[in-house]
């Protein structure tokens, strides 16, 4: 019986252990979000996925992009808005890779770059705003935001979808000075309102005395009802208006008895 060299043994053992480690090199899985963007001798030369693909060892290397959307938080900015009140602003931002070449050659950790950008976008964009409309007005510079980051990050395979502003944070005096200011608001509001009123009732008075003054009777049928809700009412005391129709009668008949008195003298 012949029996093998421990050499040999040992030597195939070595074989078989690099053969299966240039077979794992030479193997890869991609999720079914995943891309994997291919160099060869440092060259592109083409994006693979998903599910399984074959590389060559030392030849070709990958980079993985992952092609989910992706939220970042944009850290808490502090900026003076238009009208110089000192606020802190943080957002959130959600991207994804559309064009994975792109987003590998074109920009170096594409994470990091859009943070960034989108840090300085934040304090540019509400830095042209007053306060009342970074309160009121946030789905509007979101979008502002959005359409800005969108724009610059198209050169780099990346599409921004939504921006959204989480929270605007002013000191606590000037919440204060924010609380004063609307109750002087609302407080002239109500005068204006007030003020509008009267004028209005004002005007309708004016439009009914004319009215009145226009017909005779429509004055009787008013001094009537008058009396009528007065004596409706629990008071032992009734007024009667007197018609300034019926006064005027009354002067005339007086003026024409003393001109009969003096004709008979």
């Amino acid at each position: 019986m012949q029996y093998e060299a421990p050499g040999n043994i040992f030597a195939i053992i070595i074989i078989l252990f690099i053969a299966l480690a240039v077979l794992a090199g030479t193997i890869r899985i991609l999720r079914e979000y995943e891309r994997a963007v291919i160099f060869t001798l440092g060259r592109f030369t083409g994006v693979k996925g998903p599910g399984l693909i074959f590389i060559i060892p030392f030849v070709q290397t990958i980079a993985r992009v992952d092609l989910r959307t992706i939220v970042l938080d944009v850290p808490t900015q502090d900026l003076i808005s238009r009208d110089n009140v000192s606020i802190h602003v943080n957002a959130v931002i959600y991207f994804r890779v559309i064009d994975p070449e792109r987003a590998i050659i074109q920009v170096e950790q594409f994470e990091y770059a859009i943070s960034q950008l989108a840090q300085t976008t934040l304090r540019s964009v509400l830095g042209k705003h007053e306060l009342d409309e970074m309160l009121s007005e946030r789905d509007k510079l979101n979008k502002d935001i959005q359409e800005i980051l969108d724009a610059q990050t198209d050169a780099w395979g990346i599409k921004v979808a939504n921006v959204e502003i989480k929270h605007v944070d002013i000191q606590e005096s000037m919440i204060r000075a924010i609380g004063q200011q609307a109750e002087a608001e609302r407080e002239r509001r109500a005068r204006v309102i007030n003020a509008e009123g009267e004028q209005q009732a004002a005007q309708k008075l004016l439009e009914a005395a004319e009215t009145l003054s226009a017909r005779p009777e429509a004055m009787q049928l008013r001094y009537l009802g008058a009396l009528n809700s007065i004596a409706g009412d629990k008071s032992s005391t009734i007024v009667f208006p007197f018609p300034i129709e019926l006064g005027g009668v009354f002067e005339t008949l007086a003026k024409q008895r003393g001109q009969t008195d003096s004709n008979r003298a």
